[in-house]
This record gives C-alpha cells, sequence and structure tokens, in this order.
C-alpha cells in the first residue's frame, strides 16, 4: 500500500517558505505521494452544499491566498525527484478541455511521470458562475466528455474528436505524455453517477469515506460499494481488477465511534485501531490512502507526518 499526504493549496503553509520544505521533507521521509486540491476562485457568497461535513457549509473559506492547482503541481515538480503529484481533485469543467489536457500532458513529460489526474465533476454552483464555465447542471456531462477528449489528444496521433462541448480536428497534439497510454484518471466521488464514470473510464476510484449523503464510513459500507463499482465494470465490459482503489482519509483519532450502520467508524480510535482499519482497507484492495494531517506549521505537521508513519503505518508492514 502506498500512502501521501494533502500538500496545502491554501493559507499560511502553502507559502514557498512552508510548502518546500513541507514537500521535501515529506519526500525524504519516505511518503509516496502529495495531494493538491482544486479551487480557481471561491466566491464570498457560497450557497451551495459542501458534500463532505455534516453541516453543509464549505470548511475553506474565501479569505487568503489560494494557488492555482495545477500550478502548484507544476512547482512541487520541479522541488521533488520521487514523489508522486495526485489531482485531489481537479475539476473538470473549469477549464478548457485542450488546455487542461496540455498542461496535464506537459507536466506528466516534465515530472517525468510522477502526476495522477484525481477527477471530480464539482459542487459549488457559484464557482462555475463565476468562471463562466458550462451550465453547472450539466457539470457531469461536460466532465464525461472532457474525459474523452483528454484520452484523444494524449493517444491519437492526429487527434480529432466531436462532443456537444468540445470539437476539434486536424491538429497536431504534442508531447504526449510520458505514462502510457495516459497518466492515471482517478475518479472521484461517491455517488452512483461516480460510480458509473469510473466503471467506464476510471483508472482508479478515490472517493472520500465522510461524504454524509453516501458514507463509506464502515468496512461493510466501503466493501458494499466496491462489490457494486465490480459489477458496472464487469457491465461495462472491463476487468475489475484493473481499477486501482485509492481511499482518502480527511480527519482520524479521537474517541473510537460507530457508524450509522452500527459497525466501527473507520480512523477513529487510538494507533492500533487505526492501524486495523489500515489493514482492513488494504485487505479489501485499498493500494494507495492519503491523511489530511493537523499542523500549525511546516515543522509541527512533519512531526505528525512522522508520528504517524512510525506508530500507526509501520505496525501495518511488520
Amino acid at each position: 500500500m502506498q500512502f501521501g499526504f494533502n500538500a496545502p493549496t491554501a493559507g499560511p503553509l502553502s507559502a514557498p517558505d512552508a510548502l518546500i520544505p513541507l514537500v521535501t521533507g515529506a519526500e525524504a521521509m519516505g511518503w509516496d505521494y502529495a495531494t493538491f486540491s482544486d479551487h480557481v476562485v471561491i466566491p464570498n457568497a457560497i450557497h451551495a452544499t459542501y458534500p463532505y461535513s455534516d453541516t453543509g457549509e464549505f470548511p475553506g473559506g474565501a479569505a487568503g491566498p489560494r494557488h492555482e492547482q495545477l500550478t502548484e503541481v507544476a512547482f512541487i515538480a520541479a522541488k521533488t525527484t520521487r514523489l508522486r503529484l495526485v489531482l485531489s481533485v481537479m475539476v473538470v469543467p473549469h477549464r478548457p478541455a485542450l488546455l487542461t489536457a496540455k498542461i496535464l500532458s506537459t507536466i506528466d513529460v516534465l515530472s517525468a511521470g510522477r502526476i495522477t489526474v484525481g477527477i471530480g465533476a464539482g459542487w459549488m454552483r457559484e464557482e462555475f458562475e463565476a468562471l463562466q464555465t458550462p451550465d453547472f447542471a450539466a457539470r457531469g456531462v461536460v466532465t464525461d466528455e472532457y474525459l474523452d477528449a483528454f484520452k484523444a489528444l494524449w493517444t491519437q496521433s492526429t487527434p480529432s474528436f466531436a462532443g456537444q462541448y468540445v470539437a476539434f480536428d486536424d491538429i497536431s497534439f504534442e508531447p504526449k505524455p510520458v505514462q502510457t497510454p495516459h497518466p492515471p484518471l482517478w475518479i472521484g466521488g461517491e455517488s452512483g453517477p461516480a460510480l458509473r464514470r469510473t466503471a467506464r473510464v476510471g483508472d482508479g476510484w478515490y472517493p472520500i469515506g465522510t461524504n454524509p449523503t453516501f458514507p463509506l464510513d464502515s468496512l461493510a459500507r466501503y466493501q458494499a460499494a466496491t462489490t457494486k463499482l465490480r459489477g458496472l465494470a464487469e457491465k461495462a465490459g472491463r476487468d475489475p481488477s484493473s481499477i486501482t482503489l485509492a481511499y482518502r482519509v480527511a480527519r482520524y483519532g479521537g474517541p473510537a465511534a460507530l457508524a450509522s450502520d452500527g459497525n466501527h467508524q473507520l480512523f477513529t480510535g487510538d494507533n492500533s485501531q487505526i492501524a486495523a482499519d489500515i489493514v482492513a482497507l488494504r485487505d479489501a484492495g485499498v493500494t494507495s490512502l492519503d491523511i489530511g494531517f493537523p499542523g500549525a506549521n511546516a515543522q509541527a505537521m512533519l512531526l505528525e507526518m512522522q508520528r504517524f508513519r512510525d506508530q500507526v503505518i509501520a505496525p501495518t508492514r511488520s
């Protein structure tokens, strides 16, 4: 199993004097990948419901600096040599399809094949409106179409594509990505459409366990979702074993708790219980797991990452 951590794209820890020592220190410590979130702009008034909190309120807020995701990833690629770079996730409809495919291909080439493209359709209507993207209500269709366009650009010698929201023909698209046939596409989300998108085009499924509408906060719930995913993949004519299973942990620790299905709530409890949860997910097929670590500064976050690695991850490898 590979383990990742969140590289801040907003707030004080996203400043270069904190971000650089954080990611280079994590790489030296042996972490496998860093994740990067995506918001181009945060409207001052948000009425949309954030999917990953019980209240529906977006915890990020509009205040403070916030980097553009792909620019920060390119910057970090130049500061590291081994660390994998995972978009967590990129809101696909927020950027034009051809431009996005070009940026991602360029990052893949310049990083020597280290980018993983986490995919999301988006949730904040106000951000879509500010960016003047295709209609928010069509975001699922737009996402699917853009993904097909990405693949055409990355794999066809003379790419062509004809869709409702993107069309091109008789163009040259170089350089192609280093990774073949293209950078891995990890589909974020826990809903039925996200599972169907994963089954159709995903190289991996990348949910967060704490979505209160589609909770994956117990082992039983996670296993039920992966069983559904395998069935959808088979129906789509794909081998379910070809789809990587990743899992994002937004928070951990505190007293051991029960999920609403009556089973143990994953990643609650002491170190030994969290280690047992990691083993259980690994046995369920998860090969990549990333965690959002707390820390008031880079040093504090690295200390917590070191503690977690030594006290929680290490026992799972013995």
